[in-house]
């Protein structure tokens, strides 16, 4: 079952430039799902749409197997959500602010201390939103989120203003709320080495379309065939007859040689031999490296066949 399905998700800004083109996201129940794509890819435009924060135009949306639509006030009392800026009141400590929203989803106040231990601000006492740092921020605001104990927490960019240490713990929290409570997370991030050891499930968006989705383990294995190997030869004209002669896989030419997508390890040697047949001397050759950072750049930077 998907917590959060989406179909033909379609959206475009008052100039009438698609920002999202046929969004088709599907998130299993109990995932760490991690949406990765550049800047102006679409990721917070999608994560607005799915509780309604954006007035959707075209396309379907599911969330717990009800439409939005029809139910939304029922669906976000079983979510949690961080999308942009955390929204806190300044001149309340983190207790306070918590006390508000203790109310307003009308549960346990005993919740208030339990979370703040999560998040690490217990020992903020009666001490000032309005003076924390943007990563206590930031926390606050996930403390917020997860009050009511949600069955969907939604994160965009969730590490904004944490440093290294904050980091980690954060990544720790939401595996341990995963884990321990089935918790489904969707997350944003540009931190691709902390996706990488986060998500069970990646979708990757560019250009307002889904490239990619599905389980991490199942990228993984198309890697060899997703990461680019670069060749060092000589430029010119030769080289450009020899690829469109002897390949129909995408490469990307370089002042140096070219970048070579789609070849296993026997592709590489045969490419090779090629060239040094058709008297075009190979300096070197260098496979990628084996992360998921690659595997993101490989996708959305992949050339056209020549």
């Amino acid at each position: 079952m998907y917590c959060i399905e989406t179909q033909g998700l379609t959206h475009r800004f008052q100039n009438h430039e698609k920002v999202l083109d046929g969004i088709h996201l599907q998130v299993p129940k109990g995932a760490v799902y991690g949406f990765l794509g550049p800047n102006g890819a679409g990721k917070t435009t999608t994560l607005r749409l799915i509780p309604g924060l954006l007035k959707k135009q075209e396309g379907e949306i599911s969330i717990f197997g009800e439409s939005l639509d029809d139910n939304r006030a029922g669906i976000l009392r079983r979510m949690g959500t961080l999308i942009e800026s955390p929204s806190l009141y300044g001149h309340l400590s983190a207790s306070e602010n918590l006390r508000i929203w203790q109310m307003v989803y009308d549960c346990d106040p005993k919740r208030i201390t339990a979370v703040l231990q999560m998040v690490g601000l217990g020992d903020t006492k009666q001490k000032k939103v309005s003076s924390f740092s943007l990563g206590m921020k930031q926390r606050l605001s996930i403390a917020v989120a997860l009050l009511h104990k949600p069955e969907l927490l939604i994160l965009d960019e969730p590490t904004n203003g944490l440093d290294p240490n904050g980091i980690i713990e954060m990544r720790e929290l939401l595996l341990a709320l995963n884990r321990e409570t089935g918790l489904t997370i969707l997350v944003s991030s540009h931190l691709l080495p902390e996706i990488e050891k986060l998500a069970s499930h990646l979708g990757i968006i560019h250009k307002g379309r889904m490239l990619f989705q599905g389980k991490a383990e199942d990228l993984w294995k198309e890697k060899a065939f997703l990461k680019p190997v670069r060749f060092y030869c000589p430029p010119g004209d030769s080289l450009l007859s020899v690829l469109k002669a002897g390949t129909d896989s995408q490469v990307k030419l370089r002042d140096d040689g070219f970048e070579a997508y789609g070849f296993d390890a026997e592709g590489i040697a045969d490419l090779n031999s090629t060239l040094v047949q058709a008297g075009i001397p190979v300096y070197g050759i260098e496979k990628s490296a084996d992360d998921l950072e690659t595997l993101f750049l490989a996708l959305v930077n992949k050339p056209e066949s020549l």
